[in-house]
Parts: structure tokens; C-alpha cells; sequence
């Protein structure tokens, strides 16, 4: 399931309220992006109890946070508060207030633009993220391709001649 979520061409949204621990955190993890309320404690406990991170937390986090930050945090175990998640790059923002209100606001910063465009640069990133980057230059360039033969594109470029918001149909 987790692997489904991870794959989605649309933008996922965690939001954080409370603990995100083990499985907890894979889950969000999987998401595109992570909300956090200031109270909200992070971790990957597994250790603890003689396990590891099985639903892709050994491989997530590394590709989020880095390698040493990773590997100190499933080998130690240890828990991380919302200010140091943010400041690490694992939640993207600390929000004051109410969590769902935030996340539907951070949510619409995307929902105006192209889904099947979204989905393209969502790949470009995430099928290139391993790669030499003249084999990701490779990628981009032929979704970047791709992109241009929508009719969204059109619309878009076309709302920009005119000075417009463009209106998309997703296609």
C-alpha cells in the first residue's frame, strides 16, 4: 500500500499531529509532503525492539534526509521534535493552527495547476533522484518533452501571452 501511495502521480499530504512513529512515519513518508504541528514527535523506535523499518523507512529517509542523519536516527532509535524534523527536511513546514485547514491551504497551491503535468515532474523527480545527472538531464528532458504536447501546455503558454490565469483541463 505504502509503495502505491509513493507512486501516485498526484501530490500526497501527511499531516502530523502527534507521534509518527515506525509505521507511523513510513506512512508519511510515502507521502509527497509532510505538515507537522509544533507538538509532534518523529522516529523510528524499531531498533528498540530488535527490528528495523519494514515498510521502506531504511530506504525513505536516507533519500529525504541524508545518509548519516538516516542511519543516527533508525540505528539510535531516537525521536526528533517538529523543529528539528523541519530544519532536517523531514517535515516540510510547522504549522500554527488548525492541521487540516493547513494542509487543504497547501494543498491548493498545486490543485490550480495541470494533474498529468504535476504527475510528469513528480516522475522527473523521483526516477532521476539515484541517477548521474546527465541520465537525469535524459529523463527530464523527455518528460519535459511530454509535458509540451499536452493540451495544457497550450493553454498555459496561451495564458501567459495574454496575460491571464490559465484553466486547465488535465489533458
Amino acid at each position: 500500500m505504502l509503495a502505491k501511495l509513493d507512486q501516485l502521480s498526484m501530490p500526497s499530504i501527511a499531516l502530523i499531529n502527534g507521534y509518527a512513529f515506525g509505521g507511523g512515519l513510513e506512512l508519511a513518508l510515502a507521502c509527497t509532503f509532510r505538515l507537522a504541528l509544533p507538538s509532534a514527535k518523529l522516529g523510528f523506535p524499531e531498533i528498540k525492539l530488535g527490528l528495523i523499518p519494514g515498510y521502506g523507512g531504511t530506504q525513505r529517509l536516507p533519500r529525504l534526509v541524508g545518509e548519516a542523519r538516516a542511519t543516527e536516527l533508525i540505528l539510535t532509535g531516537r525521536t526528533v521534535d517538529a523543529d528539528e524534523a523541519a530544519r532536517i527536511g523531514l517535515v516540510n513546514r510547522l504549522v500554527d493552527g488548525e492541521l487540516v485547514e493547513a494542509g487543504i491551504a497547501f494543498a491548493r497551491e498545486m490543485t490550480g495547476y495541470s494533474l498529468p503535468v504535476l504527475g510528469l515532474a513528480r516522475d522527473a523527480i523521483r526516477r532521476a533522484l539515484d541517477l548521474p545527472l546527465m541520465e537525469g538531464l535524459k529523463i527530464e528532458a523527455d518528460l519535459s518533452t511530454l509535458a509540451f504536447q499536452t493540451e495544457d501546455s497550450v493553454e498555459g503558454m496561451s495564458a501567459f501571452i495574454e496575460k491571464r490565469k490559465p484553466v486547465f483541463k488535465d489533458g
